[in-house]
Formats: C-alpha cells, structure tokens, sequence
C-alpha cells in the first residue's frame, strides 16, 4: 500500500451491537440514578404497568361515583337538549365544557350506553399507558430526574390508579391531551400544540392552570403579533365545540361551563380541612387566595421566567426586534414554566378534591428535582413525594393531612423560587 499507511476498518455489527451492551453491563449499578437511562427504565415500568392495570380492574372493586352522571348527561345532549342549564346527572348539572360533552358521548356509545363498565375501565387503563408515555418522553426530553423516581410515579401511587380505572373521572383525560400537548410545544409544533391544549380545556378547565404559562411561551417564543393567531386559535376552538350550546343559550352555556366562582363543598376538601367550615365558605377567603395566585405568578414572572434585563414590553415584541436578542427555548424551559404554572394554581386553589391528584401528580418530580436547594437530598425529595401521596390517600382528609400537603407544597415552592435560572445553570456547568 502507497506509503505504507493501512485503512482503519470499520467497527462490524457485532462490536456495535455489544459496545453499548458491555456499557450498560459496566454501568448496571448506576442505571436507575442516570438520567440518560430513562428510555430504558420508563419502558420495564411501562411493561409492568400493564400487568398492574388489567390485576387492579380485575381485583379491586370498581367505585362509582361520576360516570353514570357523565352518562346522563351527555344522553341529554343525546336526546336533543342543547340549554346547558337543562342538562344534568345524578351528582349535579353539566359543570363541564362542551369537549368534554363529545369525549363521554364517545364512551358512551362504545360501552354500550355506559352500561359496560368494564370495557370502559380498560378504556381508561388505555388513557393511563398513553398518559405515562407523553410523561415519560417529557422526561427523557429533559433529562432532569433520575430512573428510579419513575417507580413513584407509576406504580407506587394507587390513587392515581383508582382515579383512572376504578373511579373513571374527566380529570385524566384532560391531561392525557395536556402531556400529549406540552410534548409538541417541546417538538416546536406550537400551532398544533395550541389545539390539542384548547381540547383538553374543553374536556376540564383545570387545564387554565397551565395558561399563564403558555402565554408566557409564547410571547417569549413569538411576540404579541405571532402569538394571536395561536391564542386565536384556542379560542376558535372552544366556541366552534360550543356553537350548538351556545346557539341555544349562550349566557347558560358560558357560565355552567366555565364557572370560575363554583362553591365547593367542605366534605370533600383535601387540603384545608384544617380551617373552620365558615372561612372555607367565605368569599372574602377565596379572593385572598385568588391575589396570592396572581402575586406569585407575577413574582415567578419577573424572577424566573424572562431573562435579566429584558422587559415585559420587551416580549411583545418580535424576537428579532428585542434590545437583548431572543434566544430558543430549551426544553428545560418550557417544561419548567409550564409545570411552574400549574403548581401554583394548586397551592393556592380554593379546593382540592381527591380526583384532582392527576392535575400535578406526574409534574412533582420535576419540580422537585428542578429545585435549587442544595440540602434538598434526593431522600428528601422522595420523602415529599411520599408525603404528598399519603395526604392525598388519607381519607376522609384530616387536619394533619392537609397541613402535611401544604408543607409540602411549600418546601417545593421555595425550591423553585431559590433555583437559579436556567441560564445560571447552563453556565455553572
């Protein structure tokens, strides 16, 4: 060969095959604390949790609650009622938006008129495995949360079991469509992303949380101008789902579907059973914790969200046209604020019912681990796992439970607000 220099061969299958296998062999004991290793961990739970769902519907026994109120009401619309206030079921009228009228009318027809309450658990055991996919990939995107805390959040929590396949509520299908949303933003498919988030407020409103911190993202990735054709596209579609309820009785419709004033009943309260029934009540109470909701959305705001330097008014302007040049969105970022948002909803919501646990359930070990306490060990971070999940199990709710949830609501609160940026942190690295 001409000066005697020899072709490096290419490796062949075989050593590219058993490289990462002699790897993952070397690394074994490290797989479930590296972060890199969540595909692999997030698909043996993932497995596992097929074998958990199809023993909990066959074994534990199914608890109703709202599905034959869900049935009957959407066997009204069935029957020709449109006047939302006509409409409603053996717990109560239709509080829900008109998504979630076509999603259960759905399930109404394919359980036989919801008579078949088995195959509609095993529809939701389906909506349970989708979820914990759109989760999992949301993880694996940002690569934050070490494997093992995965268990928690799958198949050590039995509430969230019960939620989907024993009690059947709205609740988790509207995050199903949140995670499946929040994974486009993340592919930068915002315009997309935007109209599944729009259904998933069409099925529960609780999917509001999130929207203060969209709308952030949004100004941060687009500007007010670019912007408005994707919040008007949200809107588009809540009043084209709404059209034929709100052709019948549009003030009926708009303030059954979206009532933001509801009164909740202290029974079923999780998180201030510590209160006296009266204070629960009182209005002047639930305008406290309205402000306090508001406050601390602006604090996260101006602290955390934007970056040092650029204005409020900065971000209504087009990226390019900023005095301190935009810069992509991480994943990182965009899961933490949208997250964030949802998190104070709950610290500062006027109720907490035992079905609302998926509102943030597979949001808490992010936030946890995005917090900036250093003496926050990861044995302390599962013990606030383990904490929560027990205030949320204990029922009927207790003083001790409810005050042991907001303790921990407000450890991970200040976590959050003491983590630095995620600027600070791509520049300490």
């Amino acid at each position: 060969m001409a000066g005697g220099v020899r072709k490096k061969s290419s490796p062949g299958p075989r050593s590219i095959l058993w490289a990462p296998l002699r790897t993952l062999w070397q690394e074994k004991h490290l797989i479930v604390f590296k972060a890199e290793y969540t595909i692999l961990v997030a698909s043996v739970l993932w497995f596992l949790e097929i074998g958990i769902n199809i023993w909990v519907i066959q074994k534990v026994a199914y608890t109703e609650i709202d599905w034959q109120a869900y049935m009957d009401e959407v066997e009204g619309v069935i029957n020709g009622t449109y006047d939302y206030t006509q409409l409603k079921g053996g717990t109560g009228p239709l509080v829900y938006p008109a998504g979630f009228v076509y999603t259960f009318t759905v399930l109404y027809y394919i359980t036989n008129h919801g008579v078949n309450i088995r195959l509609a658990q095993y529809l939701f055991a389906i909506f349970y495995l989708l979820t914990l996919l759109l989760v999992f990939r949301i993880y694996h995107r940002t690569q934050k949360v070490p494997p093992y805390v995965f268990f928690f959040v799958c198949c050590a929590s039995y509430r969230i079991h019960s939620i989907f396949v024993l009690r059947l509520f709205n609740d988790p299908v509207a995050m199903m469509m949140l995670f499946g949303a929040v994974n486009l933003f993340l592919d930068g498919r915002w315009a997309l992303g935007c109209g599944l988030y729009s259904l998933a407020v069409s099925v529960k409103m609780n999917v509001l949380l999130f929207a203060p911190g969209l709308l952030f993202l949004l100004l941060s990735e687009f500007g007010l101008m670019r912007a408005i054709p994707k919040l008007s596209l949200c809107a588009a579609i809540q009043i084209l789902l709404g059209l034929p309820f709100l052709m019948e009785n549009p003030i009926g419709y708009m303030t059954r579907a979206f009532d933001l004033g509801r009164q909740f009943m202290f029974k079923w309260t999780v998180n201030w059973r510590f209160l006296p029934e009266w204070l629960f009540l009182s209005r002047y109470f639930h305008l406290v914790l309205l402000a306090a909701h508001l406050i601390a959305l602006l604090l996260f705001t101006l602290r955390h969200w934007k970056r040092p330097g650029e204005s409020i008014v900065d971000l209504l302007k087009e990226p390019g046209k900023r005095v301190i040049p935009a810069q992509k969105l991480t994943s990182d970022q965009i899961v933490l604020i949208l997250f964030t948002s949802n998190f104070i909803g709950m610290c500062f919501s006027r109720s907490l019912h035992y079905q609302f646990y998926v509102w943030y359930f597979h949001t808490l070990p992010f936030l946890l681990w995005s917090g900036g306490v250093k003496k926050l060990a990861h044995l302390l971070r599962v013990l606030i796992l383990g904490l929560v999940e027990l205030s949320w199990n204990t029922y009927p709710s207790t003083i001790h439970s409810s005050a042991a949830l907001h303790v921990c609501h407000l450890i991970m609160l200040l976590s959050l607000w003491f983590a630095p940026r995620v600027e600070e942190k791509t520049k300490s690295k």
